[in-house]
């Protein structure tokens, strides 16, 4: 397969922007990233304008749900409205005609025993009427979350894979996040496979922070900490489709495509 290569873009004019990168694949937002209220697609005309409009111009859409979710947690007053949003977005994802939807695999507190947040994702994608697939995405930081390190990652599949809904849960590999949550990135797509089966998308992101530093802030191609030609690795070996969540807009976009192409 001839991997699709995009960027996260705007939510309004998606298609403007897709075309001013050449782009075969967006991300996009159906909403607010830090908001509760139900997702709504921005486009004009709504959701169905918005999926023909992609279709005709031959461009692939990945949703992002809201940085709010958190499916794992313990506490009642988020785990509940984080799958009730979680639901939404997907829902709305397939009227655009979405590919998937990325979701964090958020964490538990640092005193609470993780086998609880395990069990909680299980319940949770028990429950979920999934329209479109869902890519869980590794994570930068917390010693407690779902998808940091490659051995919770292992015990989130292994709680996972006895549900119904199992074939419709896929992986998102972000290299800022394995950078920066410590993973060994040579070698890793394999790993991940190994534990998950599949690959599903890759954000590829540099790093402004050292490995295993925890922090999630993302740095332009070459420009970061991350070992560049680790990142180039892992795009050509996941083949998956790409997506950059790298600072700035349509020029800096332009700018981390023609690096990455350059070296691939």
């Amino acid at each position: 397969m001839t991997a699709l290569f995009g960027a996260h873009v705007n939510s309004t004019d998606p298609l403007a922007d897709a075309a001013a990168l050449g782009a075969d694949i967006v991300q996009i937002f159906l909403g607010d990233p830090q908001s509760w209220k139900k997702p709504a697609t921005l486009f004009p005309g709504g959701a169905e304008a918005l999926r023909n409009a992609a279709e005709a111009a031959g461009v692939k859409i990945v949703v992002h749900s809201p940085y709010v979710l958190n499916v794992a947690s313990t506490n009642n007053r988020i785990r509940i409205p984080s799958r009730k949003l979680l639901q939404q977005t997907v829902t709305e994802a397939a009227a655009v005609g979405a590919i998937g939807v990325v979701v964090h695999g958020g964490h538990v507190t640092a005193d609470e025993d993780p086998a609880v947040g395990f069990a909680n994702w299980r319940k949770c994608v028990d429950g979920l009427d999934l329209s479109v697939p869902i890519f869980i995405e590794n994570t930068a930081g917390g010693n407690n979350a779902m998808a940091r390190h490659e051995g919770a990652i292992e015990r989130l599949w292994e709680a996972l894979a006895g549900s119904p809904n199992f074939d419709s849960v896929g992986f998102c590999l972000d290299t800022c996040h394995a950078h920066a949550g410590g993973a060994e990135l040579d070698g890793l797509v394999d790993r991940v496979r190994a534990i998950t089966g599949r690959i599903d998308l890759v954000h590829c992101n540099d790093s402004r922070d050292p490995a295993g530093s925890g922090a999630d802030r993302h740095a332009n191609l070459g420009e970061g900490l991350a070992d560049p030609d680790a990142l180039v690795r892992i795009v050509a070996s996941a083949g998956a489709p790409v997506i950059l969540e790298t600072p700035g807009g349509v020029a800096e976009h332009l700018d981390d495509l023609a690096w990455l192409r350059a070296r691939l």
